[in-house]
């Protein structure tokens, strides 16, 4: 990090107010008041929210915090998953729907807390007859079904610790995951269903475990006919592992500290890194911000659009949302197939009330047109969500008019997988600002400051940082110490989140991309976020994504790769006309010396790009780690 002064180019001036009536029925009536509460005592604040959940014992002391390692709920006993359904099931919930699940060809299944309850309670008794237990690791490869749910539930149940892949990470990805894990079961399906097409999975896990010893059984849910061959006593159909047996399985009491499962992100470089979260802390932190940040109420019907194969899907589908005691729609497949209606049908069938999806999908509808969500009735939403990356002014303010019908609330959220729940957003009730994620949500510490940690003044940019212990954090990371210490080691006493920031003089924080993507132009650092703002501003552009590319002068100069709406053509009168718009948005600076019209960029399966790849390939570079890529 050097010493280059930060450029705050992009400067958001729109306040939209939620309607009044939402703010009235908020279940936070004041933020001001719930952060004040978490400030002065933040344990008798987190202690408030634990209370609400089952414990077999309670807490000696709510945090023990050593930098960079924290310890919460010291000493209690719980399981996540007797919050998550046998408390629902025993107190009247057992009928309550948990999901609505529909795949691409409109086949679909009504599951309620009763029916899940018994599908983990057998999957968690197999688990354990086959050896399974507290502290074994089980890799779980599926598709978004609610036999994929089952089976992360069935694994908490017992202890054991479930590392989700996305399904769709090639067979060197998915080896890596399972040998780090030293897993000893996969759990997986023959087949994923994508834009019509059956994409098997069986074949790959074969060819993922092969030689590893640790693997000792591979458990499939057959979904196809005829059905795919399995091979000697190492595997077995999913619902005959389960068929014959009880319906109720005696969760394992997890002390608050113990594993509850392990997640692998990608860095820019090297080998993915198992983030490890735990029971108590993690169960806290998600129930918190879906009755906060997401305002969910008894009858709300909850849709977030993610896979459990990334930290969003666990949070946010899984356990946050069934802790709380939510009914979710949960939908396999493209969100454009069979056409780009799939999505707000959905939301007009069951009648979604919070919709929580990515800012690349929100660019792909912006791209098809409004005239796709316009067929249907959206008067059910109530409150929209935005993750993965920074959702720009222009796709917010699309996503609120033409999805939001300018009655709903968005919830811009900024998490990672390392912190577990939603860590800044605009809590409902606020004004929003287009383009800004807003103030931390209660019980964080956030700022933006200098690389020796010292604030930084009002729309100057600097470092995102997290400035005290949270329940949901990660512990630690899998036989890496060095790597999760370094977390806290980088910018003195706080947590840095590897992202460049600005707030306002409101509070408000605005992401403006990843630390390693600032582009750094004559001595002036520039974030991604805002010059691709500007570029998604102009009538003819879809996406736009920016590098910096060495330069004799400057230093670094602008390179932007443009992804144009239907209806437009790349030109060289065009390029010039983007340049001068930029040149109107941002300011000389921050005009791209070449502009380059792509038909796609290189994102993540969970829709972020990947700018370093970009980067790499137009300087000839080794683009690093790509398990994580989608095509």
């Amino acid at each position: 990090m050097s010493e280059e002064k930060f450029q705050n180019l992009l400067h958001v001036s729109t306040v939209i107010n939620p309607p009044e009536s939402f703010v009235q029925n908020a279940n936070v009536k004041s933020y001001e008041e719930e952060y004040k509460k978490f400030l002065d005592n933040p344990e008798a604040f987190w202690a408030e929210v634990a209370e609400n959940l089952f414990w077999y014992r309670k807490w000696d002391r709510v945090l023990e915090w050593e930098l960079p390692y924290a310890k919460w709920f010291v000493n209690a006993q719980t399981n996540i998953t007797v919050n998550a359904l046998d408390r629902h099931v025993k107190n009247g919930k057992k009928n309550k729907v948990a999901f609505f699940w529909e795949d691409e060809f409109g086949n679909e299944k009504v599951v309620t807390y009763g029916s899940l309850y018994t599908l983990v309670n057998k999957l968690a008794n197999a688990l354990r007859k086959a050896g399974i237990g507290k502290g074994d690791r089980v890799v779980i490869y599926m598709p978004l079904v609610i036999e994929q749910v089952a089976a992360m539930l069935a694994c908490a149940r017992i202890g054991a610790v479930h590392s989700v892949v996305y399904a769709g990470f090639s067979v060197p990805a998915l080896r890596h995951r399972i040998e780090d894990a030293e897993a000893k079961m996969v759990i997986t399906a023959d087949v994923t269903i994508r834009r019509g097409r059956a994409i098997p999975l069986k074949q790959i896990v074969d060819e993922a475990i092969r030689d590893l010893e640790t693997v000792e059984k591979v458990v499939v849910l057959r979904r196809l006919k005829p059905r795919v061959d399995l091979i000697g006593e190492k595997e077995i159909d999913f619902y005959k592992f389960i068929e014959n047996e009880p319906s109720y399985c005696e969760p394992e009491v997890m002390d608050s500290e113990d594993p509850l499962f392990m997640l692998y992100t990608s860095g820019s470089t090297g080998k993915p890194k198992g983030v490890i979260h735990t029971t108590g802390g993690y169960m806290v932190g998600t129930y918190y911000s879906m009755k906060t940040v997401f305002d969910l109420k008894d009858d709300d019907i909850f849709w977030c659009t993610a896979d459990p194969g990334w930290i969003t899907g666990h949070s946010y589908i899984v356990y946050g949302p069934l802790v709380a005691g939510a009914t979710q729609v949960i939908a396999e497949g493209a969100p454009n197939y069979p056409d780009f209606g799939r999505w707000w049908k959905l939301v007009e069938k069951y009648g979604v009330t919070i919709f929580y999806t990515a800012p690349t999908a929100i660019r792909m509808f912006m791209r098809a047109g409004e005239e796709w969500p316009n067929k249907y009735d959206l008067s059910s939403l109530r409150l929209l969500g935005s993750v993965g990356e920074p959702i720009n002014p222009e796709a917010w303010l699309w996503y609120y008019k033409v999805i939001g019908k300018e009655k709903c609330p968005i919830v811009d959220t900024w998490w990672q997988t390392e912190t577990g729940a939603v860590m800044i957003t605009t809590i409902d009730g606020l004004p929003m600002k287009p383009g800004k994620a807003g103030k931390p949500v209660p019980g964080v510490i956030a700022d933006v400051v200098d690389k020796e940690g010292n604030p930084v003044e009002p729309e100057k940019g600097g470092f995102l940082v997290v400035k005290y212990p949270w329940p949901s954090m990660m512990r630690r990371i899998h036989k890496n110490p060095e790597k999760y210490e370094s977390y806290w080691k980088t910018i003195p006493n706080c947590y840095f989140a590897g992202d460049v920031a600005t707030k306002d003089a409101d509070g408000y924080i605005m992401i403006l991309g990843r630390a390693d993507d600032v582009i750094n132009v004559s001595g002036h650092r520039i974030g991604t976020m805002e010059v691709e703002s500007a570029l998604v501003s102009h009538p003819a552009v879809a996406e736009a994504a920016v590098i910096g590319k060495p330069d004799p002068v400057k230093g670094e100069a602008i390179k932007a790769f443009i992804i144009l709406k239907a209806g437009h053509e790349p030109s060289d009168k065009l390029v010039e006309d983007l340049k001068y718009h930029v040149r109107m948005e941002l300011g000389a600076l921050a005009v791209p010396s070449e502009i380059e019209f792509v038909d796609k960029l290189p994102k993540t399966r969970s829709g972020k790009i990947m700018r370093r790849v970009l980067k790499a390939k137009e300087l000839g570079m080794d683009p690093g780690d790509l398990s994580t890529l989608e095509d």
